[in-house]
């Protein structure tokens, strides 16, 4: 199934005040606290998705790695002006975080684009959702995350068909990549919101990121990427599915535990599907219906178990 999705990860960024309250077990503002950065890890994935179909529409304009050089550009500039963030008073190890996180975003989406050229979309986004999952796996400190992390994987491979025979596996291996990008994507998204205020590291790390992919997204597609029409539908790419939905995952991960994130990223596929049936009217067949229920059981398990602790993000996350 071709989704319309693009690589997260993943607009002006919303700078939301982020509380140190500490949700409690029970109802009431605790368990509203907790389903907060739920929230914005949700409206993250929506954004991200549906910017994905619009780049679908782009990718015969400029090319796989020009449409990745727009969105980082646009959103580094973005960024730049809403956030203006310091550049002093930051020690050595937080430039290091920030540059680090750059490098995966650079990473996270060219690999990302390159598999797309090469396999089918949709199966793209569910080969990538495998390095959330995996994370969760690792750094789970309570084994019934195990079972929501099984589950989710159980949905993600239905919705890839039920296998991945036949695929180019050159495209297989750039997916895979991408997903382990992502999974380091979650970590240093999270430290780098702690060393940061607001979404300064998120600005600074974009500017690396687009610094290191500039050239690349030239040497593909040239003088293409200055064509009014281009760079205005790259610039929509670039609220949808990177200023946005990166903004909202940085302060989510400030009081979301990492294992409960990247169990929500198996949602991708699912919002995925979702937006190719209303932008691009793709149809779901009943397998895939089922791995989408599969995935965000899964999803909704990892959530209640998550609020029902009560406990914020971990300081080694």
């Amino acid at each position: 199934m071709n989704n319309p999705s693009a690589a997260p990860s993943p607009a002006a960024p919303v700078v939301v005040p982020v509380t140190d309250h500490v949700p409690t077990a029970g109802g009431g503002p605790g368990r509203r606290a907790a389903l907060g950065p739920v929230g914005l890890v949700l409206a993250g994935g929506i954004s991200v998705q549906f910017g994905g179909a619009l780049a679908v529409t782009l990718m015969p304009r400029a090319g796989a790695l020009g449409v990745v050089s727009l969105r980082l550009v646009v959103a580094a500039i973005v960024l730049l002006v809403v956030c203006r963030p310091r550049l002093r008073g930051h020690s050595r190890a937080d430039w290091g975080t920030v540059v680090v996180f750059g490098i995966t975003m650079a990473a996270m989406n060219g690999l990302f684009y390159q598999s797309v050229a090469r396999i089918p979309l949709g199966t793209a986004v569910t080969l990538e959702v495998l390095g959330p999952l995996a994370l969760s796996v690792i750094v789970s400190r309570r084994a019934l995350n195990l079972v929501w992390a099984g589950l989710a994987l159980g949905g993600v491979f239905l919705l890839g068909g039920g296998g991945f025979d036949g695929l180019d596996p050159v495209g297989v291996a750039f997916a895979l990549s991408a997903g382990a990008m992502w999974a380091a994507y979650i970590v240093f998204s999270a430290r780098t919101g702690r060393r940061f205020p607001q979404a300064d590291g998120l600005a600074l790390a974009m500017v690396v990121a687009a610094v290191l992919f500039v050239p690349l997204g030239i040497a593909e597609s040239g003088t293409k990427l200055l064509v009014p029409t281009t760079l205005a539908l790259g610039a929509a790419v670039a609220v949808l599915s990177s200023v946005l939905p990166y903004t909202l995952e940085l302060l989510a991960l400030r009081r979301l535990p990492a294992p409960t994130f990247a169990i929500l990223m198996s949602l991708e596929p699912a919002v995925a599907a979702t937006a190719g049936f209303l932008v691009l009217h793709q149809s779901l067949s009943v397998l895939e219906s089922l791995a989408i229920a599969l995935v965000i059981a899964a999803s909704m398990g990892a959530v209640r178990t998550q609020v029902g602790r009560g406990k914020a993000l971990p300081p080694d996350a």
